[in-house]
């Protein structure tokens, strides 16, 4: 499926890239201009690029989910 449409940069070829060691999404941006023109992929660019590293156990599946989808909540001390 492509994932952009501005470059015309596919599922598969983040999937590559990954597998031939990139463990950076910026790295990947430079690499391959995924989500640098529009921004309407960056999204579903970070999905496969985070899925691909868990896949690849590059980064704890934990990690790799999508920071938007992370929630940390902090509870502050009363007196």
């Amino acid at each position: 499926m492509i994932v952009c449409l501005c470059h015309r940069v596919s599922d598969r070829d983040i999937r590559r890239a990954v597998a031939e060691g990139t463990s950076n999404f910026d790295v990947l941006q430079d690499d391959t201009r995924v989500a640098s023109a529009c921004g309407a992929c960056q999204d579903c660019a970070r999905e496969v690029f985070d899925e691909a590293l868990a896949k690849q156990g590059s980064v704890p599946a934990v990690m790799a989910a999508p920071l938007a989808q992370t929630r940390r909540v902090i509870r502050l001390a009363t007196a």
